[in-house]
């Protein structure tokens, strides 16, 4: 079934430094008026970093919407004009100290489509590096390296319920069985 709906008016409720927030009146296909709220995010990459022993190294930090530690694969938005790709590199080295030799796209995810534009495209990064940690002034992370069957059997468990270190962790499992 194809759905779409016109936008009648749109209105920007919000403009901060990460995201924008709308709120449009919109026509139905059924010409009923709605209206939709959603947030406008730029564009973000999220990385696996593999060690060359086949370790994952994963992020602990405290996220303050949810007010918990959260565990999750590196990850952060585009600079404008960045590539997507040097996002991943720029990322992966910032917050891990790491670089990657093999950057491998394997997805694309938006983690809440009916809410929000976030996209972030999903990257295995391999042959890794020492490079510099560069984190910016307010990342408090703590690195947590585990070995693979660890770091499914925490996406399993609950203790990692991010959904792009989950998709990440179902792209890697699948690259293992081909």
């Amino acid at each position: 079934m194809k759905e779409s709906t016109q936008k009648i008016k749109s209105t920007k409720v919000f403009d901060g430094k990460l995201l924008k927030v709308y709120k449009d009146e919109v026509l139905c296909p059924n010409n009923d008026k709605a209206t939709r709220e959603y947030v406008i995010h730029c564009k973000a990459a999220a990385i696996l970093p593999i060690t060359d022993q086949g370790k994952i190294i994963l992020e602990k930090q405290y996220r303050y919407p949810i007010s918990k530690e959260y565990i999750e694969v590196p990850a952060g938005k585009a600079n404008d004009g960045e590539s997507i790709e040097d996002t991943a590199k720029r990322e992966l080295e910032e917050e891990t100290g790491l670089k990657a030799s093999k950057l491998i796209k394997v997805g694309e995810i938006y983690p809440a489509c009916a809410y929000s534009t976030e996209d972030i495209t999903l990257f295995i990064a391999k042959n890794l590096k020492e490079g510099n940690i560069h984190r910016d002034e307010d990342e408090f992370i703590e690195l947590i390296t585990v070995d693979s069957k660890e770091f499914i059997k925490m996406c399993l468990d609950g203790r990692i319920t991010d959904a792009k270190t989950i998709a990440l962790a179902f792209y890697y499992q699948q690259s293992l069985l081909n």
